[in-house]
């Protein structure tokens, strides 16, 4: 892919498509079935820069795989060396981390230059303090870590501060079935992102471990061990949806996509709530979501603390509003992928809107005309290139620097968005 873009002026949105494989579950349930009795045949799986980086880790760490199964180890990795690159994918890096705490291992795991500024303090204080050996090897707080072999008791509650990113407590649930012993995990302060944890508990009970919570502040990891299901699938992205979604609702729809629907287990989901609070029309199935809008769309006012990701979706398509929109308690966009609430509000200023930035909000003014021919930087960011291709359907053209770096979720994002805008 070129090194930029240009995304030709676009006033309709209309059609069908086809998700790729969700990254949440995707990683969770890679990491699962290497851990996992017995082999487990995955469909649906994504394949992207994330999902390669975690089945060469586990690839490294013992683990088989024949076309589309994953052959586990059922246990601890038996690979008791190695050093592990993640790239930038969160979702491997942090389950990774508890995982190879309980293993009894030497480990050394370094990522891209943007993963070492990513904070794991939280994470690294909970292992800590059931006596895990994790030091840091460069910033006190951030990786790269060095993982050595250790005594691990869970005789007294695990702690975990909650605030910065769910995917904390998503490592110590997945990984605490290692020790095999009856485990209790404790959440300080509050929860952010709270639907993928629920994410987590949905995919650790496909693989026989059923565990359990009181609210969001206490959960219990029974003593037992992961078995394969035999055979999973990947329900489709629905962090990935929502770009399609938006596109149907500023550009007037029909436009669906297929692979997710009222089942599914991921909270991005909750992203045609937005859609609907904007005025457009959201039909659900078991395995699609269609929207249509027949009128100029409204502003809103939301707390979108659920859906982290899909809220960047949000604050481009409050570009097509009629007044000023505010997104609520979005701190954790801070240490994603770039500083999103920073890189958000200054492409949006491109565009010609007003943007007041807080340090957890965004309040979006859209512009009377938009800005043609902007070039938005990306930051090395997925969802900033996804997100700012609806800016398109404003009739102006949008140049998008790096637009490869979708590759880390949907390789295939802007083949799929050209078949369904005009």
């Amino acid at each position: 892919m070129a090194e930029v873009l240009e995304l030709k002026p676009a006033r309709r949105a209309q059609g069908s498509v086809r998700l790729p494989g969700s990254k949440s579950i995707s990683n969770r349930v890679l990491l699962l079935a290497a851990l996992a009795q017995g082999e487990t045949e995955v469909t649906g799986l994504l394949d992207a820069d994330d999902t390669r980086v975690m089945r060469a880790a586990l690839s490294t760490l013992g683990v088989a795989f024949e076309g589309s199964t994953v052959k586990g180890v059922g246990g601890p990795f038996p690979v008791k060396r190695a050093e592990l690159s993640l790239g930038n994918a969160g979702t491997a890096f942090r389950p990774l981390t508890a995982a190879l705490a309980f293993s009894g291992g030497e480990y050394r795991l370094s990522g891209a230059a943007r993963m070492h500024e990513r904070p794991i303090g939280d994470l690294i204080d909970a292992l800590r303090g059931i006596g895990a050996r994790i030091d840091y090897e460069g910033r006190e707080g951030f990786p790269p870590l060095a993982i050595r072999p250790a005594s691990i008791d869970v005789a007294r509650p695990v702690r975990v501060r909650g605030a910065v990113s769910s995917q904390f407590l998503t490592a110590l649930l997945m990984a605490l079935p290692l020790v095999g012993r009856d485990a209790h995990v404790e959440v300080l302060g509050e929860l952010i992102s709270k639907p993928y944890v629920d994410i987590t508990v949905n995919v650790m009970r496909r693989f026989g471990v059923e565990a359990s919570r009181s609210g969001w502040q206490s959960f219990s990891v029974p003593a037992s061990r992961y078995a394969s299901p035999g055979s999973i699938y990947v329900e489709g992205d629905a962090s990935s949806a929502s770009y399609f979604l938006a596109a149907g609702a500023i550009g007037g729809g029909p436009v669906r996509v297929e692979g997710v629907g009222r089942g599914s287990i991921q909270g991005d989901v909750r992203f045609t709530e937005v859609l609907e609070r904007m005025g457009a029309r959201v039909s659900l199935a078991a395995d699609w979501i269609e929207v249509t809008a027949k009128e100029k769309l409204h502003s809103f006012d939301l707390d979108l603390n659920h859906i982290p990701d899909a809220a960047m979706t949000a604050a481009v398509t409050a570009l097509f509003a009629t007044g000023t929109s505010r997104l609520r308690n979005i701190a954790s966009w801070r240490v994603k992928e770039t500083d999103r609430l920073a890189a958000m509000a200054t492409e949006l200023r491109k565009l010609g809107a007003e943007v007041e930035e807080g340090p957890d909000f965004l309040r979006i003014t859209p512009p009377k005309k938009m800005q043609a021919n902007a070039r938005i930087d990306t930051y090395d960011d997925h969802r900033m290139a996804m997100s700012f291709s609806l800016a398109a359907l404003a009739g102006v053209p949008v140049t998008i620097n790096d637009p490869k770096c979708v590759a880390k979720t949907f390789p295939e994002f802007f083949a799929e968005f050209g078949k369904i805008v005009t």
